[in-house]
């Protein structure tokens, strides 16, 4: 195709991401099929010396950092058509009036879900087997454990609940098929013969929260799922049953788990926390049974290629004239990360 004919797109995010995304093979792709220039990296749509670029741009190409697009944006962008989004969700990132004007938006979030999926299948496997309190033991004793220490460990037959059939949820699904659980799922958008197929029994959430030996949560951060596990629900969790959160922190109340985690009642797994980060004197950074990790699930280090892999496929569709196969359509926003 003639560079001429080639669509005009702009980098908008924190520039010490763009190597990560974009490594020299890529970026070499991606400039094959678009006019970028790698030099310009937008913080700041209000910034004049991005003022030429932007003004001319059919394609912002987005990712962390990128400032909200909102009316200022889109005045500094008179012709533009579509945002490829690098990263996931763009719940935060698209303002109304970038809806209203028919930009076309797309998100590399279902690249992003593959490694939360991953991080939380080898939680669920650890987990089972106990290996974060065995751990601490064995260090502290230098001993290995006896037979009646490990009676009640083990993956075989192990009910899994999940909480939402999201991106990340329905990738866990596909990668919990090989185990032998037994898993059960709560989606309100999800019938119970759709959960077959993905290999789960449908129940309510309190039955699954009842039911299950370990629970993730992968649900949205929306209004209606604002500290939908609070204190009563948590309280069906059974003695001794694990909580994973890769999702988000306000999923959960907090001041509830913390008191159950104090009480040793139950294990939890934490990627994510509400705030974010916790406080430097919260007991969680000290129980036995929590593992907390900083955010880590996400695409991190050569995971973020995988992004910038489904961006230049994406503007490579557009370019061809074909339809986007990540796109994000504003109607959906309200039920989704």
């Amino acid at each position: 195709m003639p560079s001429a004919q080639l669509p005009r797109a702009v980098f908008a995010m924190d520039p010490v991401h763009l190597p990560l995304l974009f490594p020299t093979p890529l970026l070499a792709r991606l400039r094959r099929t678009a006019e970028i220039d790698p030099a310009v990296v937008v913080r700041d749509f209000a910034d004049p010396a991005a003022a030429s670029a932007l003004s001319v741009a059919d394609v912002l190409i987005t990712g962390w950092g990128c400032p909200h697009l909102d009316a200022g944006a889109l005045s500094a962008t008179p012709r533009l058509r579509t945002v490829l989004h690098a990263a996931g969700s763009v719940r935060s990132l698209v303002g109304e009036a970038l809806w209203e004007r028919g930009v076309t938006v797309s998100s590399a979030v279902t690249g992003n879900a593959l490694p939360v999926a991953e991080y939380t299948l080898a939680m669920i496997l650890l987990a089972g087997k106990d290996a974060f309190a065995h751990r601490e033991r064995y260090g502290r004793t230098h001993t290995p454990p006896t037979q009646a220490e490990t009676a009640a460990i083990g993956n075989l037959g192990r009910r899994i609940g999940v909480i939402g059939a999201s991106r990340v949820g329905r990738r866990l699904l596909e990668l919990l098929r090989p185990h032998d659980f037994e898993v059960l799922l709560h989606d309100p958008y999800v019938d119970a013969a759709e959960a077959a197929e993905l290999g789960a029994h449908l129940l309510s959430l309190e039955d699954l929260l009842r039911h299950s030996d370990i629970v993730s949560l992968h649900a949205p951060d929306i209004p209606e799922t604002h500290h939908m596990l609070d204190r009563p629900r948590l309280g069906l969790i059974r003695d001794g049953g694990v909580l994973i959160n890769t999702s988000r922190g306000a999923l959960v109340d907090h001041a509830a788990l913390t008191d159950e985690l104090v009480s040793g009642r139950l294990h939890a797994i934490l990627d994510v926390t509400e705030p974010e980060p916790l406080p430097v004197d919260s007991p969680l950074y000290r129980l036995p049974n929590v593992f907390l990790t900083p955010h880590i699930a996400g695409s991190l280090g050569n995971e973020l290629e995988r992004l910038g892999r489904i961006v230049v496929e994406e503007l490579e569709r557009l370019a061809g004239g074909q339809p986007m196969a990540h796109e994000v359509r504003h109607a959906d926003l309200a039920r989704v990360a």
